[in-house]
């Protein structure tokens, strides 16, 4: 379980932004999470192709790829796990998931016990407008665990929802699928790894290993 098969996102997907989040305690835990030894985006090298193809389509559109998440070490997702058991934190549900109890973002799929993005072709992104500088408005923030943040979700304004549908057509042209309860989702859907979970770390160094 090398990371041969990997590459930085950057030297593949032209003027991709990245705000790798649980290399920071802006997340949902409030902690760096374990295995982001830095803040870089690191994919198969089939993912960072086809986003690459979806990069250059919605550049021309006026847009950039912003990147949270893309590789993320099995050791992240049990140090998600046991945060779930350690029901006494509670530090950063009024912004991350203020309508339910941590227990039930497993039970409702926000949170995987098993996560797709450790199989290395999962990006959660979303779109940086050129003209104004800022992030298109989606309805709802990255990580928002609620079914305001579920791609199909029409409580929001028509704005918020073309910005989605744009990203998602884009992505799912490219050769991605989308996940039902996070517009910032997608997986390539024909994954080099289907069955294989890494744990390597989410730093540069390791891919030179």
């Amino acid at each position: 379980m090398d990371a041969s098969g990997f590459v930085l996102m950057a030297d593949y997907v032209p003027h991709v932004i990245q705000e790798i989040r649980y290399h920071s305690t802006y997340n949902f835990i409030g902690d760096r999470i374990d295995g982001y030894e830095e803040p870089c985006a690191i994919v198969t090298l089939e993912a960072a192709r086809a986003l690459r193809s979806a990069a250059n389509e919605l550049f021309v559109m006026g847009y950039q790829i912003k990147v949270f998440d893309a590789y993320r070490p099995a050791r992240a997702v049990k140090h998600f796990i046991f945060w779930g058991i350690e029901d006494q934190d509670l530090r950063m549900k009024p912004y991350f998931y203020p309508d339910l109890e941590k227990q039930e973002l497993f039970a409702k799929g926000y949170i995987a016990k098993q996560s797709s993005h450790s199989r290395g072709s999962a990006v959660d992104i979303t779109l940086l407008d050129m003209k104004t500088g800022k992030e298109l408005d989606m309805g709802s923030p990255f990580d928002f665990f609620g079914p305001v943040s579920h791609p199909d979700c029409r409580d929001i304004s028509e704005a918020q929802y073309d910005n989605r549908m744009l990203l998602q057509k884009v992505m799912v042209r490219n050769g991605f699928n989308t996940l039902d309860c996070e517009w910032w989702h997608f997986v390539l859907a024909d994954e080099p790894y289907p069955d294989t979970y890494f744990d390597f770390p989410n730093c540069a160094a390791a891919l030179r290993k």
